[in-house]
């Protein structure tokens, strides 16, 4: 096909690309978009052989690019770049919002989404314990994602059943209608242990809802608490404590949504990021 850039993101793809490279006539220029963290150092033959055929990795975050440098050998190591992920500012179809709201019963509730992956690292769980503390409140937990392992999932409803929440929880399953869904919410919720970026976060803000996110990982690097979000450190106590905030101060949860949305347009544009992602390639 005449290739003359390969631009790959799964790791588990690495050993294919290099391969296809190694025995092109054409040596085509190979690109490796990094979105997970690099723990261990690559200084065996085989990594060696790999990354010394590889031109250059982009790195999602500044802590991705730091565990590159520190890890693979400087003798072997490609030319790494960090370029953010970025988002795209999209119309919502305000009728389908609508229509969602009627779907799930949603109406005056003060309604808190978690948006990824329906497994137990995306940490659901704590959102609906920190549900129950805050059962006297007007509070919804909205669960939207596919489901990864159905036992996982049996377990979350069965406790969200004993502990007498069901009318609080609402499980969407999986939807193509992200935007829409997280329009439904007045806050997200990131509460993956340790996120690598954190996409989920950037389109909550772009579309002006406020994101209490832990305190670790890519959350860092996109979030200044207190201004433009909230960090929380992965404890259902802390969670409630930071969702009752929104919920009795809709000053401060509209000031956060704003100034989230202004940091979405300034630093995580898509059409920007994508600009100094193609610059790589030259």
């Amino acid at each position: 096909e005449d290739i003359d850039i390969i631009h790959f993101h799964w790791t588990r793809d690495i050993t294919t690309v290099v391969l296809a490279k190694v025995l092109s006539k054409k040596k085509p220029k190979v690109l490796q978009s990094r979105h997970m963290s690099m723990t261990r150092f690559k200084d065996d033959f085989y990594h060696k052989w790999l990354y010394r055929n590889i031109d250059t990795i982009h790195a999602v975050t500044n802590q991705v690019k730091e565990q590159l440098i520190k890890y693979i050998p400087q003798d072997v190591r490609p030319n790494v770049e960090m370029v953010y992920l970025g988002v795209k500012e999209r119309d919502v179809d305000k009728k389908l919002i609508e229509q969602l709201k009627q779907h799930y019963s949603i109406q005056d509730e003060f309604v808190v989404g978690i948006v990824g992956r329906i497994e137990d690292g995306k940490g659901q769980y704590i959102l609906i314990d920190a549900i129950k503390k805050l059962q006297n409140l007007k509070i919804k937990a909205l669960i939207v994602g596919d489901t990864m392992d159905e036992e996982y999932l049996d377990a979350l409803k069965n406790k969200v059943k004993s502990i007498g929440i069901e009318e609080k929880v609402i499980f969407t399953g999986f939807t193509k209608e992200v935007d829409e869904h997280i329009c439904l919410c007045d806050a997200t919720v990131l509460a993956t242990p340790k996120e690598t970026f954190g996409l989920v976060v950037i389109e909550s803000m772009v579309n002006k809802v406020p994101v209490i996110a832990v305190n670790n990982g890519g959350p860092l690097e996109i979030i200044d608490d207190g201004n433009d979000g909230l960090f929380f450190d992965r404890s259902s106590d802390e969670l409630a404590e930071k969702i009752a905030l929104l919920y009795s101060d809709k000053k401060k949860k509209e000031e956060l949504a704003v100034a989230a949305y202004a940091k979405t347009r300034l630093r995580f544009d898509f059409n920007r990021q994508n600009e100094k992602l193609q610059g790589l390639f030259e």
